[in-house]
């Protein structure tokens, strides 16, 4: 049986909790970034995003105009992205993060592009955060829309 005084803590903590969940449906969920977004918001922000697809499909293909203006060397072979991916073939950023048995280590896409970058272009690998390698994770990520995940079978 419960005596006195173990039935008041129990009343107590449950007078909390039950507050507690009060609280937060007279509050509401948190709001954070749930402002809706206006036509014009959205318009502006595929802008930029396209202004990145299209700055990292140039990369992607070589432009030298690009890479200089990005301060990157993707290559020293005379070879870019596209002839061993046309259109960002083969590329598939939706398996990734995984492991990647060429790199024999489990890789993010941004490691798999500076690997590609590194070894058969022979080229200078780019910080992850930069602006070219945000580029070419876009325009990879653009050209792979509606791809399926497969985790695995890549």
């Amino acid at each position: 049986m419960i005596n006195t005084s173990t039935f008041l803590c129990i009343l107590r903590r449950s007078t909390v909790a039950g507050a507690v969940v009060a609280a937060a449906v007279v509050v509401g969920p948190a709001s954070a970034n749930k402002d809706p977004v206006t036509p014009k918001q959205l318009k502006l922000y595929q802008e930029a995003f396209m202004e990145e697809v299209r700055k990292g499909d140039l990369l992607f293909h070589g432009d030298a105009a690009m890479a200089e203006q990005l301060g990157v060397k993707l290559s020293t072979t005379g070879w870019a992205c596209a002839m061993c991916h046309p259109m960002a073939s083969d590329t598939h950023p939706h398996a990734f993060p995984k492991f990647q048995q060429s790199m024999a280590k489990f890789a993010t896409l941004r490691d798999m592009i500076n690997w590609c970058i590194e070894k058969p272009n022979q080229g200078e690998k780019i910080d992850p955060e930069s602006e070219a390698m945000k580029a070419l994770e876009a325009y990879i990520t653009w050209s792979n829309t509606g791809s399926v995940l497969v985790p695995g079978k890549y």
